[in-house]
């Protein structure tokens, strides 16, 4: 039995911007949270894209404490600017 996951990150706006892509993999701890996920993103590419995000795991608004499972689809979705 392994003690990781794999989460999808899907990347949207800014975080596209930043990272230069659409999407990536991160193989992640079991009991690990979004919290988690936007560190290694963070780690990764050498960024720091503060926490101003709402999420969605598989589709589903979520929220920040939630625990991932394997297969996990995390989208963090920024804020909302115009006028």
């Amino acid at each position: 039995m392994t003690n990781s996951l794999q989460i999808q990150v899907v990347y949207f706006a800014k975080l596209r911007e930043l990272t230069g892509l659409d999407q990536e993999a991160f193989s992640m701890m079991k009991g690990s949270n979004p919290t988690d996920v936007l560190e290694s993103i963070n780690e990764r590419h050498q960024i720091d894209i503060g926490s101003n995000f709402k999420i969605a795991v598989n589709d589903e608004f979520s929220d920040w404490d939630i625990k991932l499972h394997d297969g996990d689809r995390l989208v963090f979705i920024p804020p909302v600017t115009g006028g």
